[in-house]
């Protein structure tokens, strides 16, 4: 399939939709948000709309999911962060984010119930910001960054409690670790670069190459030129052995619920899988089993069984009639009726060959009449028949353009029969 090709569209935004989101353990639920200042939650198996949040005022600048998609956060023009129930639509809590003007940023930090924000400080300084979820009146941590102009996106690890801070415009990807007590952040390093990124994207954690430690890859997207490249984040060790430290089971593939399971009010955590083998080591949500239809379907089993038995008993006490004739008769029919078998195939395959055929390229013909000493008009086969149909189609459309064109020239032929009449 190509990107030109959609499996589903959705209409419901009235204004240019600016972001999308993708529930990370629900299979098949979309968030967007647009310049109508919605965010509308999608369900793409129906194509249809699940719910429409209203509560900002102005244009929505980035939207978060916490990690089992029960919460939601966001920033928005009139500088406030709202972390959202999206089934309900209802702000848990709400508060001003940066004094800035420029956009802000926002990512949950794991299961620690803490978010990360990025944006600009009143001065244009860029800083960062940590929140509590439930309590947004006021950040736990707020620094400074830079004076640069550039939005900074932060991308957090989930697996090793690293954000990565990169910014619009820079060269440069600053990263941290991130821990439970204050300050909660903590500088490690940054990635230096000449070439200024327009854009960024990574692979997921199932993608590292573990032989050489690397933790975390980059896609950037350059500014002067159309080319993307990839930046590895790799951890200096010596030893190219699977390190259990570095690689912690990680998110998989498989979705930990349908989408009328999470509709429905259900919560679950992503199903997570080794990067050593490869295998899911959390068990999968089994979903549950409607014992009326099990009951109905061993009701239909047991039904199945006792009409063969019935069957079974019917035919052992049919009264079935001896034959007394001698084996040495019985064989020699059965040997005639070979032969005429034999007989009649025969005749079928030199007939398909007289038609240029072989038997064995038509497996679904179905002889029509018994009789195949007269071809010239009798139908032997479906496909017989089929051809005949298709030449006889044709031959009407031949006839139809033939007097279509005979109806345009007795209409020549008036109009020079008035024209000359007029003169």
């Amino acid at each position: 399939m190509h990107l030109t090709d959609w499996i589903v569209e959705l209409q419901g935004h009235k204004r240019r939709v600016a972001y999308i989101e993708w529930h990370p353990t629900a299979e098949n639920v979309l968030f967007s948000a647009g310049f109508d200042h919605l965010v509308i939650i999608w369900d793409i198996e129906k194509g249809e709309a699940v719910n429409v949040i209203d509560c900002h005022t102005d244009v929505i600048y980035c939207m978060s999911l916490n990690r089992d998609g029960s919460l939601l956060a966001t920033t928005c023009k009139d500088k406030k962060l709202r972390v959202i129930e999206p089934r309900s639509g209802i702000v848990k809590s709400e508060g001003v984010c940066h004094a800035g003007s420029k956009a802000s940023k926002v990512i949950f930090l794991g299961t620690s119930g803490r978010l990360l924000t990025t944006g600009f400080s009143r001065h244009s300084d860029r800083q960062y910001s940590i929140w509590d979820q439930d309590d947004l009146s006021h950040p736990l941590v707020t620094d400074t960054i830079d004076s640069s102009s550039g939005i900074v996106f932060p991308y957090f690890d989930f697996d090793t409690n690293i954000v990565y801070l990169a910014g619009k415009g820079d060269g440069n990807i600053r990263y941290y670790e991130i821990v439970e007590e204050p300050p909660y952040v903590h500088f490690l390093s940054q990635f230096l670069s000449g070439n200024p990124q327009r854009g960024l994207g990574f692979m997921p954690k199932r993608g590292m190459n573990t032989g050489v430690c690397e933790i975390f890859r980059f896609y950037k997207l350059h500014t002067t030129r159309g080319l993307c490249e990839p930046i590895s984040m790799i951890v200096p060790r010596k030893s190219d052995q699977f390190h259990e430290d570095l690689y912690p089971d990680t998110a998989s593939m498989k979705p930990s619920l349908t989408a009328a399971e999470w509709i429905s009010g259900r919560n679950a955590m992503p199903v997570l899988m080794s990067i050593k083998t490869g295998k899911d080591t959390s068990p999968t949500y089994a979903p549950k089993v409607n014992k009326t239809a099990q009951a109905n379907k061993n009701d239909a089993i047991i039904n199945k069984t006792l009409n063969n038995n019935k069957r079974k008993f019917d035919f052992l006490a049919t009264e079935t009639t001896p034959d007394y004739r001698p084996r040495s008769i019985i064989i020699e029919k059965e040997e005639k009726t070979n032969n005429n078998q034999k007989t009649q195939f025969q005749q079928l395959q030199q007939l398909f060959n007289n038609m240029g055929v072989h038997p064995d390229a038509i497996e679904n013909d179905i002889p029509l009449i018994k009789d195949i000493s007269n071809m010239e008009d009798n139908f032997n086969t479906v496909n017989e028949l089929r051809k005949a149909y298709l030449r006889q189609s044709d031959e009407l459309r031949q006839l139809k353009k033939q007097l279509e064109l005979s109806r345009q020239e007795v209409k020549e032929l008036k109009e020079e029969i008035k024209r000359i009449k007029g003169k």
